[in-house]
């Protein structure tokens, strides 16, 4: 059985069903919307700001990634006509409604990931001696 089929009737067990509700998923869910939303969430950022704590990634990814969100409606974009132009990011009402389930998920990962990194140590411990058998 598989595990949504157990949920039948509960919102979780239509989201297979949804092309929207897959496409908002993705967007919400992946790692780099997860960064920047949590980081929007303390305080409204520069873009050079927000790539320094979104540690690793792109300046076309973070660009990419806040197209999508803003699209979303979950950012706001404010463009001030400076020389360098500076551009400021931050939560919409709609974007500050996802921090509380983003704030659980992102606690839930720092309580156990020393508990996925010893499970994923004995995974690979456990490849490598059936590689070698």
């Amino acid at each position: 059985m598989k595990p949504l089929q157990a949920l039948t009737g509960s919102p979780l067990a239509r989201l297979e069903d949804c092309m929207l509700n897959r496409q908002i998923l993705d967007t919400v869910g992946d790692k780099w919307s997860v960064l920047i939303i949590t980081n929007l969430g303390v305080q409204n950022l520069r873009f050079k700001e927000l790539q320094r704590r979104s540690g690793g990634i792109s300046q076309r990814m973070l660009t990419q990634t806040l197209r999508h969100l803003e699209r979303d409606g979950l950012v706001w974009r404010k463009a001030t006509p400076t020389v360098p132009l500076t551009v400021e990011y931050g939560l919409t009402e709609l974007g500050n409604s996802l921090l509380g389930p983003l704030s659980g998920l992102v606690e839930w990962v720092n309580g156990n990931s020393g508990d996925i990194i010893q499970a994923r140590s004995g995974y690979d411990d456990r490849q490598k001696e059936s590689e070698t058998e």
